[in-house]
C-alpha cells in the first residue's frame, strides 16, 4: 500500500527531473546533451522500474486470487457429489422403518409367516448394505452416553441400572450421510433414580 502512496510523489520527481533537463537544454545549448540525455534516461528508467513493480504486485494479486476461486470451487464441487443424495436418501429413510417395524411387530411364533418375515429381513439388509455404499450410516446408540448432537431425547427414565444420560431405547434409529447427520435418533435417556 505503501508504494502506492508514494507512486504520485516518484512520478512528480520524475516529472520534475524531465522539465529541469529540458531547461537546461534549452540555456546550455549542445554542452549538456550528453548529461541531459543521461539524466532523461535515467529519469524513464526509474518509471519503468516502477510500471514494473506495480505490474508484479497486480500479477501476485490476480494469481492469488485465481487459486482461491479454484480451491473453493474444488470444496463445492465436492461438497455438491457428497451430499447430492441427501434428499433422496432422506425420501428412503421412511421405507427403511417401516420395513424395521414389520420385521419386530410380526408374529415370528407363526409357522405360516416365517417365510414372509424371513423375506422382510433380507430386504432390510439389502436396503442397508444399499444405502451404506452411497455413505449413509445407521445411528444406533442402545447403551451410549447421549450425544445432542446424533440423537433427540423423546423421555427422560429414572434408572438405578445405568448411569444417567445413558441412552435405554432407541424409538427410531437416525442417519448420516458422510458424517453428515440425515436425521436424529429419537431416544429415550436415563436419569438418577431417587
Amino acid at each position: 500500500m505503501s508504494e502506492q502512496n508514494n507512486q504520485p510523489e516518484q512520478e512528480a520527481e520524475v516529472q520534475e527531473t524531465l522539465d529541469q533537463v529540458a531547461e537546461e537544454l534549452q540555456q546550455g545549448g549542445e554542452e549538456l546533451s550528453a548529461e541531459a540525455e543521461i539524466a532523461v534516461l535515467n529519469a524513464e528508467l526509474e518509471a519503468a522500474k516502477q510500471t514494473i513493480e506495480e505490474q508484479k504486485d497486480s500479477v501476485v494479486r490476480a494469481a492469488a486470487e485465481v487459486e482461491n476461486m479454484r480451491r473453493r470451487t474444488a470444496q463445492d464441487v465436492e461438497k455438491a457429489h457428497k451430499f447430492a443424495l441427501e434428499k433422496f436418501a432422506n425420501e428412503l429413510l421412511p421405507v427403511l422403518d417401516n420395513l424395521e417395524r414389520a420385521i419386530e411387530f410380526a408374529d415370528k411364533e407363526n409357522e405360516h409367516i416365517k417365510p414372509v418375515i424371513e423375506g422382510v429381513e433380507m430386504t432390510a439388509k439389502s436396503f442397508v448394505d444399499a444405502v451404506a455404499k452411497f455413505g449413509v450410516e445407521v445411528v444406533a446408540p442402545q447403551g451410549e452416553t447421549f450425544n445432542p448432537e446424533f440423537h433427540q431425547a423423546m423421555s427422560i427414565q429414572p434408572s438405578a441400572d445405568v448411569a444417567p444420560n445413558t441412552v435405554i431405547a432407541v424409538m427410531q434409529k437416525g442417519y448420516l450421510l458422510n458424517g453428515r447427520l440425515l436425521r436424529p435418533a429419537m431416544v429415550m435417556v436415563s436419569k438418577t433414580a431417587e
